[in-house]
């Protein structure tokens, strides 16, 4: 997806303009990772860039592209912002497990917990 979004629309407020903005970036990402994969792949990773515009847009982690979006709205003087997210095919890293993170085990697990307040008697 390579689109110039408008921050004003007129008739509507600047707030629902840059919602719908969002809603077409996940939508576009939601039709994305619904595609089947590639024979020997596991994952859909993305590219992406955002800025004012094409030239000056800057790569972004997909993670951070909404947050940076709210950002870029908020800036005085943009009327526009230019979102390029571009699909591939990756693998899935395995988690790493260190063996010192795992958590020890409870000895006082197998005993039976005493009552914190005996029945008076």
């Amino acid at each position: 997806m390579k689109k110039s979004f408008p921050f004003q629309t007129p008739g509507k407020d600047d707030a629902r303009v840059l919602e719908a903005i969002k809603g077409d970036i996940r939508k576009y990402l939601k039709r994305e990772r619904r595609k089947k994969f590639p024979e020997g792949h596991d994952l859909w990773d993305f590219n992406c860039k955002l800025g004012p515009d094409q030239s000056t847009a800057e790569v972004i982690a997909l993670a951070d592209l909404i947050p940076a979006l709210d950002k870029l709205a908020a800036t005085e003087g943009t009327t526009h912002a230019y979102v390029e997210i571009l699909a591939f095919a990756s693998h899935r890293q395995p988690k790493r497990v260190n063996p010192f993170d795992q958590p020890e085990p409870d000895s006082t697990a197998a005993e039976p917990a005493a009552p914190e307040n005996p029945p008076a008697g």
